[in-house]
């Protein structure tokens, strides 16, 4: 069983920054890749930003140029920095990786989920 923490959420107001934190209790280093989803109140889970194992990155294009995502392997943390945050930035915020399993010797993936952190950005 692998956890997912975020941390970091909060109220900011409009122009603000933030910095989320997700921490894994296992290694990072080969999972590829990780990403961060965002929840606004009453709509659908959607991507936010995701970064490969070799620290390629993708945005959506909501967030281009506001948002940073990045990894430290040796802390199994993945990070979202956010600037220039919008009201419509806010909403409850999860990381997401998939970690791999032996069951005798079947690998498998399995999905993972944080239990989310909120941001709420005050116009």
């Amino acid at each position: 069983q692998v956890q997912l923490v975020e941390s970091g959420g909060g109220l900011v107001q409009a122009g603000g920054s933030l910095r989320l934190s997700c921490v894994a209790s296992r290694n990072i280093s080969a999972i590829d890749p990780m990403k961060w989803y965002r929840q606004p109140p009453g709509k659908q889970r959607e991507l936010v930003a995701s970064i490969t194992k070799g620290g390629r990155t993708n945005y959506a294009d909501s967030v281009k140029g506001r948002f940073t995502i990045s990894r430290d392997a040796a802390k199994n943390t993945m990070y979202l920095q956010m600037k220039s945050l919008k009201p419509e930035d806010t909403g409850a915020y999860y990381c997401n990786a998939q970690f791999g399993r032996y069951s005798g010797t079947r690998y498998s993936l399995d999905d993972y989920w944080g239990q989310g952190t909120q941001v709420t950005v005050s116009s």
